[in-house]
């Protein structure tokens, strides 16, 4: 079953375009099937046989056309604070995916203090609750209805509805689309040939794009991306962000739970702690680019564990790691936030782990960004 799950993998985000392997042959197959039910469903909508609600507040979605990590939650994070540093009452909504409370809903955080742990709200509800201050975030997979609950306890001027492109049954003033820098759309085919969420004339959706995780050794990229993104919809403004690591460590014997601030260091001012050799694991969308960071960051990797996305850490798990690690050599273990998220209250942590986190970052203009977004509201 991994077996086939990889090669499906692989051929959805393979850069060709076209492919006369009998698998991508198949996925394509079933993509145009898909495609039609999207655009069957985004018409429902449009003609109104199908009606969006409105809630008495304004909502900007963060999301994206593709799946896979786009920096969605980070993105999130960073949209909240801003207002809520403009002087707006903010509250973040989030489908709380494979929490316990997806389906019937609730408060995670009041905005001082937690009410779910990560197994009812979710990782990524999760750790944006531990990490927002005066922000209250609530998990629903009804959009609408996780956006009645925070309008009737908590009356916000901005709702942010995290991963809401493709939730059209609520309305929303600003629709944000988050682009991988380096290929936007992926290679252009529709799920499972492709990544692709939607039809790219669902793009047309978009109040404003975003370009996530642009580096400076990759401008051209950059440029050529925008210059598809503009002609598709030349009238749309698209920022280009960057995605800036950051890092604290757990001491072996305790997994202290997230915090709105924990010893956050700047990864270049690790200093020894990144002589000393490591083992990383990650169940996140993209392993493979937390692998590149932690090695780009310096680090002594004597090897990693995958993970699929979300994946739930038992005790098996755990042990497995550990053994590996202890094989290798490695005198600590390494992570993303988003994963240790998942590990607090699983027992004590068995050997030093290093946390890699990341904050948005906007490469030219985020004034310019906040001012759109505010001259919108």
């Amino acid at each position: 079953m991994l077996d086939i799950k990889k090669k499906i993998e692989t051929v959805m985000r393979s850069p060709d375009k076209i492919s006369v392997s009998p698998a991508a042959s198949m996925l394509y197959g079933i993509s145009i099937l898909y495609g039609a039910v999207q655009k069957l469903r985004a018409s429902c909508y449009r003609q109104k046989v199908l009606r969006s609600k409105r809630l008495p507040c304004r909502v900007i979605s963060v999301g994206n056309i593709t799946v896979g990590g786009t920096g969605k939650t980070p993105m999130t994070i960073y949209l909240a604070q801003e207002l809520k540093q403009a002087g707006y009452r903010v509250a973040i909504v989030s489908r709380g995916y494979k929490g316990g409370a997806e389906r019937q809903g609730g408060i995670v955080s009041d905005g001082s203090s937690l009410l779910m742990d990560f197994e009812r709200a979710g990782d990524e509800p999760f750790m944006m609750a531990c990490r927002l201050k005066d922000i209250p975030v609530i998990v629903g997979k009804n959009r609408f209805e996780a956006g009645r609950l925070v309008v009737s306890k908590f009356q916000p001027d901005v709702l942010v509805l995290d991963d809401a492109f493709q939730h059209l049954q609520l309305k929303r003033d600003i629709d944000i689309v988050l682009l991988d820098h380096d290929r936007p759309f992926g290679n252009t085919h529709l799920l499972p040939r492709g990544i692709l969420r939607e039809p790219l004339t669902a793009m047309t959706r978009a109040t404003a794009c975003i370009l996530t995780r642009c580096r400076d050794d990759a401008d051209e990229a950059a440029r050529s991306s925008i210059a598809t993104i503009n002609s598709i919809l030349p009238q749309t403004p698209v920022f280009k962000s960057s995605s800036v690591p950051y890092c604290y460590t757990v001491k072996e014997g305790a997994w202290p739970p997230l915090q709105p601030a924990i010893n956050f260091v700047a990864a270049h001012d690790l200093g020894d702690i990144k002589s000393r050799k490591v083992f990383g694991f990650s169940g996140i969308a993209r392993n493979d680019d937390f692998q590149r960071t932690v090695k780009t960051l310096g680090f002594n990797v004597t090897g990693f564990l995958e993970f699929s996305d979300h994946y739930r850490y038992a005790e098996p798990d755990l042990n497995t790691i550990l053994r590996t690690a202890r094989e290798t050599g490695a005198r600590q273990l390494i992570t993303t936030e988003k994963d240790y998220a998942r590990l607090t209250g699983k027992g004590a942590c068995p050997m030093d782990l290093v946390v890699v986190g990341v904050r948005v970052a906007f490469k030219d203009d985020g004034q310019g960004f906040i001012s759109f977004v505010k001259d919108w509201l």
